[in-house]
């Protein structure tokens, strides 16, 4: 069972949200849906989950003979952007309505419920008001009424949302729960870090099209060989490496060190070489790029071709 969409568009009026998207969620990974504020990530979702339709390209689900041309509710737990609690009601009673919505049965409501607010630290607090809670364990609430059902498919919406260091990483462990009981989760979030931590594949979304896509092992390997860290015994200047910036992407420059993208076709000794003109070299090795390093190269870069499309 997979999520296949191709070729998808979405227009809002004079707005391309959503450019000729073509990718692929498998059953029962971690997809991170990535991409800066108004990338079209609110409009895949929406989409995704029969909200909006397209304007043109596809969406495919197949579960159990039957083919879906959105995610089905009976099918889908879903944390959306806009939550939805009751603050004057208890934990118990937020929990007991949506688990009702989705037809849980009472038995199962209460094991699954204690389970879940254990494993939050919240189990003392289940007939407190939801109000009385702070933002971080709402939050944590609002995770639990998106998977008391047991969906196959769950969409979080900035689920880290609110949340300190110490509850990201309950959450973290909350996402790896819910993939070993073998529910598919496409995730939207802006931290890297959390999402490096748990993503088996990743699609990053710029002005409405597909910039980066597939597994985070290989996106994180790709970088990381094409990005040379190179430190000097002096300070450089803008000034001495200019000629080196007409043959090389210059990632970052400060102080004694300097980043350089290197293509397959530029051979490292020819880079070598150049450096040694600038200055004495000390250090020159390959770094392990983050995944937020690759992100804001990806974009920048995305946006600079763009840029240089139109003016053409």
């Amino acid at each position: 069972m997979s999520l296949i969409i191709n070729n998808l568009v979405k227009r809002h009026q004079n707005v391309v949200a959503v450019n000729k998207l073509s990718f692929e969620v498998q059953a029962g990974e971690i997809f991170a849906l990535l991409g800066p504020n108004g990338a079209g990530k609110s409009s895949l979702v929406k989409m995704l989950v029969g909200f909006s339709s397209p304007n043109s390209g596809s969406i495919e689900l197949t579960d159990d003979g039957h083919t879906y041309t959105s995610i089905p509710a009976h099918l889908l737990g879903y944390l959306p952007e806009d939550r939805g609690l009751y603050p004057e009601k208890t934990l118990k009673q937020n929990l007991q309505f949506f688990a009702a919505l989705h037809g849980v049965k009472d038995s199962e409501f209460t094991q699954r419920c204690a389970y879940w607010l254990g494993k939050f630290n919240l189990t003392e607090r289940l007939n407190d008001p939801l109000k009385s809670l702070s933002k971080g364990n709402q939050q944590k609430i609002q995770l639990i009424t998106a998977i008391l059902h047991k969906p196959k498919w769950v969409i979080l919406d900035e689920p880290f949302s609110g949340l300190d260091p110490i509850n990201q990483e309950l959450v973290v462990e909350f996402l790896a729960q819910l993939r070993k009981q073998g529910m598919t989760v496409i995730l939207s979030a802006h931290q890297m870090a959390m999402v490096e931590k748990l993503a088996d594949r990743v699609l990053l979304l710029n002005q409405g099209e597909s910039v980066l896509y597939g597994k985070l092992s290989d996106v994180l390997k790709n970088a990381q060989n094409n990005v040379i860290h190179i430190t000097f015994k002096n300070a450089i200047t803008p000034q001495s490496i200019s000629k080196l910036s007409e043959t090389y992407c210059i990632e970052h420059m400060h102080a004694h060190q300097l980043a350089i993208t290197v293509t397959e076709q530029q051979p490292l000794n020819q880079l070598l070489s150049q450096l040694l003109t600038i200055g004495e070299v000390c250090e020159f090795k390959n770094q392990a790029q983050s995944l937020h390093a690759i992100y804001l190269h990806a974009v920048a870069e995305h946006n600079a071709q763009r840029v240089q499309g139109t003016t053409l």
